[in-house]
């Protein structure tokens, strides 16, 4: 039964859509620009469900937008453990993060927060890994420790390495979902407002900039492209209706039409500049040379991964053995937690301004919260070697599309378990260049940045109170961090590497 109070359940009352029998605007219906012009924004809201052809589309879209956070946490969290046979195991890693994906997805969409959200392998977590992995116990063999010692006997296996953070992570997890079934975020929110709000969604966006430009850099042209045709599919051609065929049980077969450059706009952008790099690959205007960053907008950069992964892999409960824990572990993925959890929370309500839904209550919040470390414990004991969040990106996707519905979103779960199943699918999919996903992320992230800006249409902006706490939060939540970064030394904790060995090494037992 489902909670009268939660947040899928009113969406319909603000948006409400004249739809044929089948779910989709249809011409008998007036079509879908008759919804538009009636004051809608959305084309598909919360609560509705699309035609099923439409929804796999739809879904379709959400997924590969996925994939540019997704494919790099296998490859980073590979070279970190350190496996002899790092092909392998990047290969099953990034098949348990996609079925991960997908399984913390339809979970959050279900029984979660009950939003239309993506839930995504965590990149806030890498830099506790990375620490860990310097402690002495976790370091990798090099070729000193080799000529000391003739071969790898004093050096654990590197299954130990990610047994190591499985464990830690699971018990982060395990605080999270204390945090989310004790409705302490709910307790937090009674005193937060648009004021606080507004920054923290804008953010968001803001603070993942240099993500988006580490995907552009490898080829602006590519990305450049790739956002140029998003905006005229979405913002110009968006009118624009195209007769596709159509089958119904009253009209039988027949023509309608469909604004498919406004319905499809990712996958359309995808495909044309998939081809284009395709083509330019082929006549080698892009480096044959790995080093150089252009070698990226080849389409055949990452053959090794349709190479090494197989036709079928089924992901199983510790696939690296029993995890391991650790005081030091645990603190560093505790504070990758806690900051994750303030994430979702902005992404929460991003995601219900996009939706024309109204805001998510407390409890709704909590339970959202819940769900995420949940999931997350799951990931920890399926090997995963990270958590699963909020995405930003596929957030700010639905302004594009306005496309809102949750049936779709489960639907790109549904997907993305499937590609982490069957191994040669997400492999064919991890080709999409990396400018390609760039651009795709400058355009999505950015209106998750706008729509936290238009938040502040509800404050009282002839206020010079108003003013300065927006000003403050903005500058410092860009500064501090960079300053952080910048000044590395400065910051002293007090607490020596000596002394976090000693917490990890009265846990830790050596196989």
């Amino acid at each position: 039964m489902s909670d009268p109070d939660s947040v899928g359940e009113h969406s319909d009352k603000k948006v409400n859509q004249v739809t044929d029998p089948q779910g989709l605007p249809g011409d008998e219906a007036g079509g879908a620009e008759d919804v538009v012009e009636r004051g809608q924004n959305v084309f598909y809201s919360v609560d509705s469900v699309p035609p099923i052809y439409l929804m796999v589309l739809f879904g379709l879209q959400q997924a590969l937008m996925t994939l540019g956070g997704t494919l790099s946490l296998p490859f980073i969290l590979a070279s970190l453990f350190c496996p002899e046979n790092e092909n392998e195991v990047r290969a099953q890693l990034l098949s348990i993060t996609m079925f991960m994906c997908g399984i913390a997805t339809i979970l959050q969409c279900v029984l979660g927060v009950r939003l239309p959200i993506i839930q995504g392998g965590s990149h806030t977590f890498v830099a506790p890994i990375v620490v860990m992995m310097t402690l002495d116990q976790f370091k990798c063999p090099t070729d000193e420790i080799n000529g000391l010692h003739g071969n790898h006997s004093l050096a654990i296996p590197w299954e130990g390495r990610i047994r190591e953070v499985q464990g830690n992570l699971i018990l982060a997890s395990i605080t999270q979902v204390v945090v989310g079934g004790l409705g302490l975020i709910g307790l937090i929110l009674r005193f937060v407002g648009p004021l606080t709000i507004a920054p923290t969604i804008s953010l968001i966006g803001l603070s993942l900039t240099h993500v988006v430009s580490d995907f552009c850099d490898k080829q602006w042209g590519i990305a450049l492209l790739t956002v140029a045709l998003l905006i005229l599919f979405s913002n110009v051609m968006n009118k624009v209706h195209v007769p596709v065929p159509s089958f119904s049980l009253k009209r039988k077969c027949h023509m309608t039409t469909l604004p498919i450059f406004q319905l499809f706009p990712v996958v359309l952008t995808i495909a044309i500049v998939w081809l284009f790099s395709y083509v330019l690959t082929e006549l080698e205007v892009f480096p044959n040379n790995s080093t150089e960053p252009s070698f990226q907008a080849r389409t055949d950069s990452r053959l090794d991964i349709l190479y090494d992964s197989s036709w079928f892999q089924f992901p199983l409960p510790l696939p690296f053995g029993m995890p391991t824990f650790s005081a030091a572990g645990y603190m560093g993925m505790l504070a990758a937690t806690l900051s994750s959890i303030f994430e979702s929370v902005g992404d929460y309500f991003a995601a219900s301004r996009f939706s024309e839904a109204p805001v998510p209550p407390p409890h709704a919040i909590n339970r959202g919260i819940f769900i995420e470390g949940f999931a997350s414990i799951i990931s920890g004991l399926m090997g995963a070697g990270h958590a699963t969040t909020s995405y930003s990106g596929n957030i700010g996707i639905i302004g594009i599309t306005k496309i809102a519905s949750r049936a779709v979103f489960v639907t790109a779960g549904v997907l993305l378990v499937l590609w982490g199943v069957v191994g040669k699918v997400g492999a064919v999919l991890a080709l999409i260049p990396d400018p390609i996903v760039g651009g795709t992320l400058l355009l999505g992230l950015g209106m998750v940045a706008s729509v936290g800006i238009s938040v502040l249409q509800f404050c009282e902006l002839f206020s010079t109170r108003n003013i300065t706490i927006i000003g403050v939060s903005f500058l410092m939540g860009l500064m501090i961090p960079q300053w952080l970064i910048e000044s590395e030394a400065i910051v002293k904790t007090g607490v020596s590497s000596r002394l976090c060995n000693t917490f990890s090494n009265l846990i830790y037992t050596p196989d």
